[in-house]
């Protein structure tokens, strides 16, 4: 399948399984960044960019004519807050910490495409290995689109791949427009005053009022018809006072996920929750203060790019298929897509490997030589056209 060979491939193995043992959290990946760094120097890249948007990393390596198209690929540096429950000999060293959505794997697959770009030039442009912080968060991508170091890069094309658990193992799941969801975290905090809690009459408990707004909003959601497409409204956390039985709260806490495939939809859920913590509010006579988190914008892909994708799968003989619905979960990625020609697509991790996200998830690492093979041919159909 792979047009050259990987160097080394047991070394790009064990690259996986170190990174896997050493997990950051988003924003705090910079001994993971230094572990890509250290490698990446066996390959020369032509350009080493560090610190991008705190601890992005950006290797640039030059066609054997560097004028021509720039062609960025895209892994993620970021672990999860999840404690991992499998026993391997390569287990996370860090409590509470782990690499459960597979950006190790990305990582190691990208880092392999360096490999084969170092043996094989391409004949003209630029390739970009961007290794980007803070993916789970949503921060990252909007932080180095922030940033003249990254924006002077210039790419035409934008490309990144996400595992998908459940879906036959190398199978290669593409889909126009729309493929991953928008949604956004929202924080809503309502202040009344505390009081004695026999004297509850002398304070004012905003227990009514979040109770009142949890409501509200499971009628909004369950109201399908007002939104376009798939619209979810999940209340993941509530919280009143504190744990005092002396004592009636006078603060408390509502958070919920918007999510949408639409982006009107996305707006259109955000206005009406607003309004519907507004008017409880009020009625309650409790103050508010009420934001938005971790903002991930629909990932929309570009006709032209998706065509690339396919093009290579069939050069590689994988098996392509369609996705019918865009997925469910949010990734960054779309901070790009909204700027440069790009898409994401979906590579298959195999139909008994456990969800994303999930506590005993691991990477396959049958999967590097794959995903470094698409990358590379997607590349070499845009660098020899």
């Amino acid at each position: 399948m792979l047009q050259h060979k990987l160097t080394n491939p047991d070394a790009l193995i064990q690259l996986r399984h170190d990174l896997h043992q050493h997990p950051e959290v988003s924003g705090q990946e910079k001994q993971t960044a230094e572990r890509i760094v250290q490698y990446l120097q066996q390959y020369n890249p032509d350009q080493l960019l560090t610190g991008l948007g705190g601890t992005g990393v950006a290797a640039v390596f030059n066609g054997k004519n560097p004028e021509g198209p720039v062609v960025l690929f895209r892994a993620e540096l970021d672990a999860l807050p999840i404690a991992e429950t499998n026993e391997l000999a390569y287990t996370s060293k860090q409590k509470g910490v782990g690499h459960q959505c597979g950006h190790d794997g990305h990582m190691t697959i990208l880092t392999a495409l360096g490999s084969l770009l170092h043996q094989h030039k391409p004949a003209r442009g630029k390739v970009i290995l961007l290794y980007q912080p803070a993916e789970e968060t949503g921060a990252g991508a909007w932080d180095l689109l922030q940033e003249e170091a990254f924006l002077a890069l210039q790419p035409d094309y934008v490309f990144a791949l996400h595992n998908l658990p459940g879906v036959p193992m190398h199978q290669v799941v593409v889909r126009q427009e729309v493929f991953a969801a928008a949604s956004t975290g929202m924080v809503v905090e309502l202040q009344g005053k505390s009081s004695h809690a026999a004297e509850p009459e002398k304070g004012l408990n905003p227990g009514q009022a979040m109770a009142e707004i949890v409501l509200n909003f499971n009628q909004i959601i369950q109201q399908k018809a007002q939104f376009e497409d798939l619209t979810l409204l999940t209340v993941i956390h509530a919280r009143l006072g504190e744990v005092a039985f002396g004592t009636n709260p006078g603060f408390a806490t509502v958070m919920a996920t918007l999510r949408s495939y639409q982006p009107a939809d996305l707006k259109k859920l955000k206005t009406l929750t607003q309004g519907a913590v507004a008017r409880m509010a009020e009625k309650h006579g409790v103050s508010y203060k009420l934001h938005f988190v971790e903002e991930f914008p629909a990932t929309v892909n570009y006709p032209e790019a998706v065509q690339l994708v396919q093009k290579a799968a069939d050069y590689l003989n994988l098996e392509v298929k369609e996705a019918e619905h865009p997925f469910r979960w949010s990734e960054d990625f779309g901070h790009f897509t909204q700027k440069y020609k790009g898409a994401m697509f979906g590579l298959g991790s195999g139909e008994a490997q456990p969800q994303l996200h999930h506590s005993d998830y691991d990477f396959p690492d049958e999967l590097i030589p794959t995903g470094a093979a698409m990358f590379h041919r997607i590349a070499k159909e845009i660098l020899s056209q």
